[in-house]
């Protein structure tokens, strides 16, 4: 029955039909770490807040100049000279509490402080503040990194759980003075080390960097992650988040913690030892520069296949975040064939358009009966199955040389 009375004539507008589905952010890294808030104006001091950094500037302004001992300043830094340019930061140095007599101290800092902790009165510090950020911007951070602190197990493996919920990847860095010999035997149970993970949503990367410190006049480590971050992010706008950080130049560094020797045709170099023990590491070989090498999540070698590259695994989370948040509109609505025809429509036009990107091979939406008992479909529960084939990275190139002496009927001698 209509809602009120009407002796004549109306319009009412339906919204059936496909809905455009959007594609979620991933050039966003969520960075934690320590800051000298102490040196800010007081409007711009924030602890265990996550705070929207885009440049340079901002970054000072909110988190002050680079200052030994503090680990946001320094990663920003290099954030920004891979040409990436939005961070959530949230600084977890409380100049109030991480204190050595009066004398503010970030040397103070512990795990418990980076992880953090959901209160009674629900707010939340450390790590778990990202968990805010959807609600306070809109989306989540999809780089998740912790310089100076991923080392510790307990860091690494709150940041592997914080990726799980926010379907991003987590950047893990080893200790520094790790060897190359102990940067593979952390993959095993007896390492001493932070890569004894099989996560998929880790990216373990070794040996730290050197940068010029303009503070001291001299180079100092840093670590690897924070430059990984920016070039992963900038990669993502230049070219597409299906593309591999891999085999990309490293701006702003002089050199590495160690030598490793790297050659594209020796299985038994160190660089390709490192990868096949899927750990992320630098080739630097004559004339190539300093640049990021490895394509595998740490689940590698434990499983293998296409969902071992780090691209594929972050396609995949784009692909169904992207689904799941473009379904809002069809939630509550009566499920009818209509409905059906559209959700399925929807989800097969944005399938089209990854394909037409490059960002998957095909993919498709269906709505498969055997799957959609009565008893489900009259509690309100339909099932929707689509399938897709995220694009393989190059990795492995092999030619095959045949030397073919039929060729020889060409020496003909000066006889034409």
């Amino acid at each position: 029955m209509p809602a009120s009375y009407l002796h004549g004539c109306e319009t009412l507008e339906i919204q059936d039909g496909t809905r455009t589905i959007k594609t979620v952010k991933t050039a966003v890294i969520g960075l934690i770490g320590t800051a000298p808030i102490q040196t800010v104006d007081a409007a711009y001091k924030t602890t265990n807040k996550p705070v929207i950094i885009t440049n340079d500037r901002d970054a000072a302004k909110y988190f002050g100049a680079d200052t030994s001992g503090y680990t946001i300043p320094k990663a920003l830094k290099g954030i920004f000279d891979q040409g990436a340019g939005l961070v959530f930061v949230i600084n977890v140095f409380d100049p109030a509490v991480h204190v050595t007599g009066t004398t503010p101290d970030p040397s103070k800092v512990v795990a418990s402080d980076i992880i953090g902790t959901t209160g009674a009165d629900g707010v939340r510090k450390g790590l778990q503040a990202f968990k805010d950020c959807f609600s306070l911007f809109g989306y989540n951070a999809k780089i998740l990194i912790a310089p100076g602190f991923s080392t510790l197990n307990s860091v690494k493996s709150e940041l592997e759980v914080l990726a799980e919920k926010l379907k991003a990847i987590s950047l893990i860095d080893a200790p520094i003075g790790t060897k190359y010999a102990d940067a593979i035997s952390g993959r095993g149970t007896s390492g001493t080390i932070n890569f004894a993970t099989s996560s998929d949503r880790s990216y373990l990367l070794y040996p730290h960097l050197k940068v010029y410190d303009s503070e001291t006049d001299s180079n100092v480590l840093e670590p690897y992650s924070s430059r990984m971050a920016g070039i992963i992010a900038a990669k993502d706008v230049e070219k597409g988040y299906w593309y591999s950080p891999s085999n990309t130049n490293i701006k702003g560094i002089v050199g590495t913690e160690f030598d490793l020797t790297a050659s594209l045709n020796d299985s038994t170099c160190e660089v390709n030892l490192l990868n096949e023990a899927g750990i992320t590491t630098v080739f630097n070989a004559f004339g190539t520069g300093i640049r990021t090498w490895g394509n595998r999540s740490a689940v590698y070698p434990s499983e293998s296949g296409i969902n071992t590259f780090i691209s594929s695994r972050r396609t995949a989370d784009v692909i169904h975040e992207s689904i799941e948040q473009a379904t809002l509109p069809f939630m509550d609505q009566p499920l009818t064939n209509g409905a059906i025809d559209s959700i399925c429509e929807s989800v097969n036009s944005f399938l089209r358009t990854k394909k037409g990107q490059g960002a998957i091979i095909d993919g498709n939406c269906w709505f498969d009966k055997n799957l959609n008992a009565n008893e489900e479909l009259a509690d309100g529960h339909g099932v929707f199955s689509y399938d897709f084939c995220q694009v393989p990275n190059t990795e492995r190139v092999t030619y095959e040389a045949h030397v073919n002496t039929g060729y020889l009927s060409q020496l003909t001698g000066g006889d034409k």
